[in-house]
């Protein structure tokens, strides 16, 4: 992409859908033996537990794009976002359905929610991806959440797999079909706002790096997992007394 080349919004969408392909986490190895049926028990509970860390800080992030907007339109539509996640009411959250799942996995709930047992390498990623939210330019951070473009085929694929391979986790799947539906309406809002706000080519370079950047986050996540606790199955020292 020419740094003096205006993309049509349609030319860069088509920009933007291309980087699911081949660099979203659908193709990391983790979630590879995962929808083969070939992790064990403790790798679950291990990704379960650590990816609860980045599930607890989502709606974090929605309230940092939220505080930075002055469009009262855009934050009435993003505040769902928050909602999903923490819920509302009698409305159960998705960070409470992580929970379930990671129970589901034999975990106690003390244990996630202390978060006492993530990985350096989880934990430095997440926090990477706060940072962009806060530091980049308001355009990038919305274009960051675009990854959920690509999660529905991923979701979809692990509802059947898991149902699949382990029987057991069927009781904590309810995060996972409530974001059949909430990610495609979110990531639809969101694609549409950064089409037709990236109004110059720098922008537009931005925006795609930034959605490169959130994939690069969520690669960094599984593979900090990965070395710890399947090959070569070494978690640092931070964890070693608490193992998973």
């Amino acid at each position: 992409m020419s740094d003096n080349t205006l993309l049509r919004p349609d030319e860069l969408k088509k920009k933007l859908l291309d980087i699911g392909p081949e660099h979203y986490h659908h193709k990391h190895p983790f979630h590879l033996l995962m929808h083969e049926g070939k992790l064990t028990r403790e790798q679950l509970q291990a990704w379960a537990l650590n990816r609860y860390y980045y599930q607890s800080r989502i709606p974090i992030k929605d309230a940092i794009i939220l505080s930075r907007c002055t469009d009262v339109s855009f934050r009435r539509a993003w505040l769902k976002r928050i909602v999903d996640h923490d819920g509302a009411g009698d409305r159960t959250g998705g960070i409470e359905k992580w929970i379930r799942l990671a129970e589901a996995t034999g975990l106690d709930r003390k244990d996630v929610i202390s978060e006492c047992k993530i990985l350096p390498g989880v934990r430095y990623a997440v926090d990477a991806y706060l940072e962009l939210v806060s530091r980049r330019t308001f355009l990038e951070a919305v274009a960051s959440s675009l990854t959920e473009l690509f999660s529905r085929d991923l979701i979809s694929l692990r509802i059947d797999a898991l149902r699949q391979h382990y029987p057991w986790l069927e009781s904590g799947l309810t995060y996972f079909t409530a974001r059949l539906t909430q990610a495609p309406e979110d990531a639809a809002f969101a694609l549409d706002y950064v089409t037709q706000n990236a109004s110059t080519p720098q922008q537009q370079k931005l925006a795609i790096a930034a959605l490169r950047s959130k994939c690069d986050i969520l690669w960094a996540q599984l593979d900090a997992i990965y070395f710890a606790y399947v090959t070569p199955g070494w978690p640092p020292p931070s964890v070693l007394t608490d193992q998973v």
